[in-house]
């Protein structure tokens, strides 16, 4: 076989195995050498593939190895007993990596010459390695920047996301509103379609896609809204990307996608809600794509200056626990303890310990739906800017004052009117049982004498005409509580005080 034949089949070996052991033991075959490679990058200098027949002659040449990997030599030959042995050096940068062959005879012109290239291809193959590694590190970290960059945003602090940017802001933190693209897609396409939209700043043009760290099939994708007067290139570029996440759900069966209402960029955390609802009604319409419908909220019906002054009463208690229980609290009261968990950055049990201290602080049982609605509904209300005007209260209201105002009682009519509709009878029954069973499908399911696949089946169907994210994150549940606690004309409990307000135990009655 010719050099030109040799140099064709080593071509092959390097692409077919992609590591050095394999072509070492085929230039073995081919000049009758044992073959050792020294990476230079390796700690130590040390062998990292060898023939296994390959003479320990390493260390006897220890100086020699050191010269070559430093760049003073390029090559050198010597003998060490009865074998002669050739090193040379590869590589553009100290320290370069070393090919050292052993064998009873000088190598031929052709095999020396073979033996260069191997080591060439040898290096060649450590560099793209070490490159794709660099590589996987920069997106890891852009990753990672991207998830506190959300993060921060969907606290509000602008100036927080931007100060972790400063020296690359993206154009997302300079739009004036923004909407949240939520796609739900198999675990294993996030790190591909984030990679494949990634610019070279490690951002996504105008938008974002972070991996949701609570559930491993969401990509958020908060996409910055296009104004009248951008330039035309911007309107393409925030147009491509959501059209980008449209035709991915129309291209793949299994993807579906969740859009909010354009939002300030300081109300991230708003869209994301509206975004998590839509995904929920997308995942029950045969086109597996819905656009937020905004309806009035709860708390925007109430008589602010009253409920406020509940809502405060009501978790002032939890004011005296540490940051991160409030924290956790706050988190709690929608997601699962697991998603908890994940969004946090903490343990389970961590997140376990922190609600148990929230549930002795506001004599509340967090197990409890109807519990999780009240704590929710008053953390909303205490996050609202305080009104100037208003005159405190000497007496705060009872949850069942506020719920039995006129304004909350036509908005919980207007709620379940969806499910009132001739075409799906007995959903609405459906949704109160498993509302009084603690949203326990089986139990519901028992009691109305019926499978737990209709239950979650009509359930479905209620997501779907409700708006509302009742199933996957649990986020759209406490409005269905409330609008059925009024609609229901379920009576509150209270000292007064409103810490504990409470349904009445008739309220767990199917």
């Amino acid at each position: 076989m010719g050099r030109g034949q040799g140099l064709d089949e080593l071509l092959r070996v390097v692409q077919r195995c992609g590591q050095p052991g394999e072509t070492l033991e085929w230039l073995r075959r081919w000049t009758g050498a044992e073959v050792a490679w020294i990476d230079g990058g390796a700690l130590g200098n040390g062998v990292v593939a060898a023939t296994p027949g390959f003479p320990g002659v390493v260390e006897a040449l220890q100086a020699q190895v050191e010269r070559l990997a430093d760049g003073r030599l390029a090559a050198a030959t010597t003998r060490v007993g009865d074998l002669e042995v050739r090193l040379e050096a590869f590589g553009r940068r100290e320290p370069r990596s070393v090919l050292v062959t052993a064998s009873a005879a000088a190598l031929s012109r052709e095999a020396a010459a073979l033996v260069s290239q191997a080591g060439g291809l040898l290096q060649l193959l450590g560099e793209a390695s070490r490159a794709d590694d660099s590589a996987r590190g920069d997106e890891d970290k852009a990753r990672a920047l991207r998830f506190a960059v959300l993060t921060a945003l969907m606290t509000g602090d602008v100036t927080l996301a931007r100060r972790m940017t400063s020296w690359d802001v993206p154009p997302l933190l300079g739009a004036e509103r923004v909407r949240v693209h939520l796609l739900h897609c198999p675990p294993a396409d996030r790190d591909r379609l984030a990679r494949t939209f990634q610019d070279a700043s490690g951002y996504h043009g105008h938008g974002l896609m972070v991996h949701c760290p609570a559930f491993e099939e969401h990509l958020i994708c908060p996409i910055a809204e296009a104004t009248e007067n951008a330039a035309p290139d911007d309107r393409l570029d925030r147009l491509e990307h959501g059209q980008v996440l449209r035709r991915l759900v129309r291209e793949n069966p299994g993807y579906a996608l969740g859009v909010s209402r354009p939002h300030p960029l300081t109300a991230l955390a708003e869209a994301y809600g509206e975004a998590l609802h839509a995904l929920a009604v997308a995942r029950n319409s045969p086109d597996r794509l819905a656009a937020y419908r905004g309806r009035p909220l709860l708390i925007d019906v109430l008589p602010r200056p009253a409920a406020t002054a509940w809502a405060r009463a009501h978790v002032a208690p939890l004011h005296a626990e540490p940051k991160l229980t409030q924290d956790i609290t706050r988190l709690a009261v929608t997601f699962p303890r697991t998603a908890v968990a994940g969004l946090l950055r903490v343990s389970r049990t961590t997140v376990v310990a922190h609600c148990g201290r929230a549930e002795r602080a506001l004599g509340l049982d967090l197990g409890d739906v109807r519990a999780r609605a009240e704590l929710d509904l008053a953390l909303a209300l205490t996050d609202l800017p305080p009104d100037p005007a208003a005159v405190p209260r000497q007496v705060p209201p009872t949850l069942a004052e506020l719920l039995h105002t006129a304004p909350a009682i036509t908005w919980a009519a207007t709620f379940l009117q969806p499910l009132r509709d001739v075409r799906h009878r007995d959903l609405e029954a459906t949704v109160r049982a498993w509302i009084d069973h603690n949203t326990d499908a089986q139990r519901t399911a028992e009691a109305l004498a019926l499978s737990r696949n209709t239950i979650r089946a009509r359930l479905r169907t209620a997501e779907r005409l409700l708006n509302r994210d009742l199933l996957t994150t649990a986020s759209g549940i406490h409005d269905v509580v409330h609008a059925i606690a009024v609609t229901g004309h379920r009576a509150h409990s209270g000292d007064g005080s409103g810490h504990r307000a409470r349904w009445s135990k008739s309220d767990t009655a199917a």
